[in-house]
């Protein structure tokens, strides 16, 4: 396992955990938003977005007018 792959599992391992964010977790890794998305599907995994996730962007949606 090389360095970069290690890196990209803990940093899985740690997003799954909820102990890191997608945006760190990708920051760490140097993965792109759609790479980062591709290696979780590998792993049955997507990306960790709740009810209150949804609701908070709705109303930033709805404070910027668009909703």
């Amino acid at each position: 396992m090389t360095e970069d792959e290690l890196k990209l599992e803990i940093a899985i391992m740690l997003y799954k955990q909820e102990k890191i964010s997608s945006g760190k977790a990708r920051a760490w890794t140097g993965l792109t938003v759609i790479e980062f998305q591709h290696e979780l599907a590998k792993r049955g995994l997507s990306i960790n977005y709740d009810v209150q996730d949804f609701q908070s962007d709705v109303r930033t949606l709805q404070s910027m007018g668009l909703l």
